[in-house]
């Protein structure tokens, strides 16, 4: 399987909204994103739910940059 393969698998959360919003950062920006971002998205998805949760929400934010920058993102994607 690969990278991009592993990661669709664990997007997929117990949450209906949180498998929706992470896979869509996977398929809009994964492919053309650089090895700090990916490896970044694969570290956010190691977080629990309730924090990505939250921090998805707008509710807290993480400490880490690198999540703060794909929650942004994540956040912003389809907003006009």
């Amino acid at each position: 399987m690969s990278d991009e393969g592993r990661l669709r698998w664990r997007c997929r959360r117990g949450m209906r909204e949180l498998d929706q919003l992470l896979g869509g950062w996977l398929d809009a920006r994964y492919a053309q994103a650089d090895e700090s971002a990916r490896a970044a998205f694969a570290d956010l998805l190691e977080q629990p739910d309730p924090e990505l949760w939250r921090w998805l929400q707008g509710d807290g934010a993480s400490s880490d940059a690198r999540f703060r920058r794909i929650i942004d993102e994540i956040r912003t994607r389809d907003r006009v």
